[in-house]
């Protein structure tokens, strides 16, 4: 098992970017490699990725989401086994860190090899970076899901 965690500091009050964070069906616009994602139940989502040319299809659970503070997922079917847990921390009103962790399980010599060289790593990074400049250029979430689990 691999692991990853990285941060970003984005201009936006904790509400607004927890509540972006909740709707999953936009993860492609910031996301490197992720093709779509489906909601398809309050704690259920499915997801489709392509990266470096490997397709996969998977399930994750969302395992624990408390508005403005966090959410925790792992995956339950499908081609990836990993899990995670995003947070938001308040800098001050207009300004919220990001935080992600991450534990993954890479598929085969391609995948191990990836992240022994940090590919995992960047991806992340750079999908933060696109988080932060998609909020910041909006200013506004796209909606919201409020509920806790």
């Amino acid at each position: 098992m691999s692991q990853v965690e990285e941060s970003i500091e984005v201009h936006v009050p904790v509400r607004t970017a927890y509540n972006q964070w909740t709707q999953f069906e936009t993860f492609p616009q910031f996301m490197e490699g992720v093709e779509r994602i489906e909601q398809r139940t309050d704690t259920l989502t499915h997801w489709v990725t392509q990266v470096n040319g490997a397709a996969r299809e998977f399930d994750a659970e969302i395992t624990e989401q408390i508005p403005d503070e966090r959410v925790a997922w792992t995956t339950v079917g499908g081609e990836a086994r990993q899990a995670g847990v995003v947070t938001f921390h308040r800098i001050d009103d207009t300004t919220t860190k990001v935080m992600l962790q991450m534990d993954f399980e890479p598929d085969g010599l391609t995948e191990t090899v990836g992240d022994k060289l940090g590919f995992v790593k960047r991806q992340v990074t750079g999908d933060l970076k696109r988080f932060k400049s998609f909020m910041e250029s909006r200013g506004a979430e796209t909606g919201a899901w409020r509920g806790q689990v």
